[in-house]
């Protein structure tokens, strides 16, 4: 029985007192000392005073979760910076969130509306009901003796429609809010349009979750970054924990379902059972008791066992079934997981009209995604197959791995015949693989030169034969040097001519002088016009003559004196310098690549100090490739920053650089403080790498 909720009475208090005065006093004047809207603002400051109550229960213990997503794209890991709420439970630094926050994470920081960060690691993923449970890391926060505020679970049974509730939590990633509202329905569930089968909803990465939950609907506003967050009742309890909203509609995952999940994080994993069956209700075959079996997993124990589609389930293990409704179906799911698992059970059904008994056996419930990963020099990211991926793949066996992407230019990429996502490998230079890591060490002894590979293709047995390919070294730059004059320009065209009054005039108008330059040592300033070289009259009128200038240039011999006509202020005047060299460019630069850290660089060269307006005898090397997805992207590194350095050692060339990255892959620091030019000003990037992952990729 529900237990009454003593800071929800103002209008019952109010009711109860007005039915026992007697009638006249129910339409008495009121006295003129008491105010008429007196009892109103009284009701309003109880109701204040509940919610005041909640939120200093609740809202201490409340956390911003920020955290570094990974996924897989393409044939490689990704990440990328995320974020949602969750809820201290426990004197030891517990937390609930969704496992759509949590989950496929490298790097979790939670923060306290004290603004308090503490780093937590993960105790239990949850996909099945999106639960997640967390374990802040007591010792690395600033003050490990300081008691962490935490929030009590309630009973999420005894939630009724109408009560009043606080959505908790970080909408938009703005921290520390607080919505009210109402319960709306205590038991939802989601049905398709037709509401001829219950849906569960899919989480990022293909888990599919909601197959237990009879979620609890509420108005109270949630936006995205509210996921993981507390639902709170008037008394300073969570009731549950929120999921998804919009539209004014919210979801949270119930409260005791969330106590079974938080028992379990000592083990890890959350035990389930499973009888490989699925069940829809009986109400539209007439029927009040039973559950109709829907589908039955192919070559699983219970079909083994007799059961088929279209059997109504009457009794489960001595005790009988209703699924009357599609409500009724996460409690029938419930108690099947609840079963011993490696036992059997028995059960009666009713098949046509005949009632027939069975002995089902109770099997331990899988995961629904196998692990994934990526191997990087070859290319492909891939996942292990489990049990109900064979099924939902239509595979003969689960032997093999799923390849789920593959990356241009790598060397599986370049396989005959090519391979591609949705193929399974089975054997990698004739040896078998079942795993991720047999397939690891099978591509170690594998012939780099060309080696067999053996995939399934849908039903297709294939053969295939990878190389890889060796890795090329720059050519060196064999290009004669060529005479440079330094300057921007823009072509003397007829129209620009007559507006300055030069109408006669062609050759082209000096724009920009760069330092160093012959034509700044010839004393050529901008507003110059370059009519002729040693005597040669430049012919150029149109814009597709820009490049006349440059070329004329190029033929002069270095080291000797050319004399430039100029016009300046309508006068005519000529300019000798001797000729200096085009300083070295990109071409000439050497590069480098942080292959974990997916960022590559290259020197800098003379031009560019000229071409990018740096200060004379910049150092640093530019940053040319920063990969979308990978730790130097999430970090903030900027292609055309210039690296100064790295956990201050200087990097001021692509030869620095290497060893100095060399020497982090050793350290593996847990930050990785880059210190770089960008634009006009300098600047910090911190690079928090998760080594382990990175390190198992290769």
């Amino acid at each position: 029985m529900r237990k009454k909720n003593p800071f929800r009475t103002p209008l019952g208090v109010s009711l109860a007192l007005f039915a026992a005065l007697p009638a006249p006093a129910l339409f008495a004047q009121t006295p003129p000392s008491v105010p008429q809207n007196q009892d109103k603002q009284d009701r309003i400051d109880l109701a204040r005073s509940d919610i005041e109550l909640a939120r200093q229960k609740v809202y201490p213990a409340l956390v911003n979760i920020a955290v570094v997503f990974r996924f897989f794209n393409g044939g490689r890991a990704q990440r990328a910076p995320a974020g949602g709420s969750g809820v201290i439970v426990s004197p030891d630094g517990k937390i609930l969130t969704n496992f759509h926050v949590a989950g496929n994470t490298t790097r979790i920081v939670c923060t306290l509306p004290t603004g308090e960060s503490m780093e937590a690691k993960v105790l239990l993923h949850d996909p099945l009901t999106d639960l997640s449970v967390l374990q802040i890391l007591n010792e690395r926060r600033v003050d490990p003796k300081s008691p962490l505020p935490y929030a009590s679970l309630g009973n999420s049974d005894e939630v009724q429609v109408g009560d009043t509730v606080l959505a908790i939590g970080n909408p938009l990633l703005l921290s520390s809010s607080v919505t009210k509202g109402i319960v709306s329905n205590t038991k939802r569930v989601f049905t398709d349009f037709t509401s001829t089968q219950i849906e569960d909803q899919e989480l990022d990465g293909g888990e599919r979750t909601g197959v237990f939950t009879r979620w609890i609907q509420h108005d109270a506003l949630i936006l995205p970054g509210n996921s993981g967050g507390p639902l709170v009742n008037l008394k300073g309890e969570v009731i549950g924990i929120n999921e998804l909203g919009g539209n004014g509609v919210g979801f949270a995952i119930p409260s005791n379902i969330a106590k079974i999940v938080l028992a379990s994080a000592p083990n890890g994993i959350v035990s389930r059972a499973t009888l490989n069956l699925s069940v829809l209700p009986v109400g539209k075959l007439g029927r009040k008791e039973g559950a109709l079996v829907s589908a039955v997993t192919p070559g699983s124990p219970s079909e083994k066992a007799g059961m088929k589609p279209g059997d109504i389930l009457i009794e489960l293990n001595g005790k009988p079934v209703t699924v009357r409704f599609f409500e009724e179906i996460p409690l029938f799911y419930q108690a099947v997981a609840a079963l011993p698992a490696g036992q059997s059970v028995s059960a009666k059904v009713l098949r046509g009209t005949q009632t027939v008994s069975l002995t089902l056996p109770v099997t331990a419930m899988e995961k629904t995604l196998g692990k994934e990963e990526e191997l990087r020099e070859m290319g492909i990211s891939v996942q292990e197959i489990t049990e109900q991926m064979r099924v939902s793949r239509r595979l003969e066996t689960r032997d093999g791995v799923l390849i789920t992407g593959v990356r241009a230019g790598y060397p599986f990429e370049g396989a005959q015949p090519q391979l591609q996502f949705g193929d399974v490998l089975t054997q990698v230079g004739g040896k078998p693989v079942k795993t991720i890591t047999e397939l690891r060490e099978a591509m170690k002894g594998a012939n780099k030169e060309g080696f067999l590979v053996q995939f399934l293709r849908q039903r297709e047995k294939m053969v295939s034969v990878v190389k890889v390919p060796e890795s090329k070294t720059a050519d060196e730059n064999t290009e004669l040097p060529r005479a440079w004059l330094g300057v921007r320009t823009q072509v003397m065209t007829t129209e620009l001519a007559k507006v300055l009054g030069m109408e006669t005039v062609k050759g082209f108008r000096i724009t920009e002088v760069l330092n160093g330059s012959s034509a700044s040592k010839a004393g050529i300033v901008a507003g110059d016009v370059v009519t002729s070289i040693n005597g040669e009259a430049l012919n150029a009128f149109r814009p597709q003559d820009a490049e006349d200038l440059r070329r004329a240039v190029e033929d002069l011999p270095l080291d000797k004196p050319a004399t430039f006509g100029v016009m300046r202020s309508g006068k005519k005047l000529d300019l000798s310098t001797a000729m200096v060299a085009l300083p070295a460019g990109p071409e000439t630069a050497k590069k480098a690549r942080q292959k974990q850290l997916e960022f590559g660089i290259r020197d800098l060269t003379p031009m560019d100090v000229l071409d990018r307006r740096l200060p004379a005898g910049q150092k640093g090397v530019l940053v040319v490739e920063v990969t979308p997805g990978g730790w130097a992207n999430i970090g903030g590194l900027q292609v055309d920053d210039i690296l100064l350095s790295a956990n201050g050692e200087l990097t001021d060339t692509a030869d620095a650089f290497e060893r100095v990255m060399a020497g982090v892959l050793k350290s593996r620091p847990k930050v990785l403080q880059l210190f770089v030019r960008r634009n006009e000003r300098t600047h910090f990037v911190f690079l928090e790498p998760d080594w382990q992952k990175l390190l198992e990729a290769e």
